[in-house]
């Protein structure tokens, strides 16, 4: 991990697309601004986490489910009206 030191206003670059500037520092926060490009995606890392443990949840197995599916008693189809 790089660790850099940097006072409101100034920048670090990524590549040569990626800009970090330090925009507002002050109440134990840092506020960042990002810019880069418009297809990359920029997540904060909480959210990043949340979605990446709800898709391992969406792909786990349960392997009760068709059990369960198949105990449920069959529906008659809706007439149309």
């Amino acid at each position: 991990m790089l660790i850099l030191s940097r006072r409101s206003g100034e920048a670090i670059r990524i590549g040569t697309d990626i800009r970090i500037v330090v925009v507002q520092l002050g109440g134990g926060k840092v506020r960042l601004g990002i810019d880069g490009p418009r297809d990359l995606r920029i997540l904060r890392e909480e959210l990043y986490e949340l979605v990446a443990g709800l898709n391992q949840q969406a792909q786990a197995p349960d392997p009760g489910a068709l059990d369960r599916w198949l105990e449920q008693p069959p529906t008659a189809p809706k007439e149309p009206t």
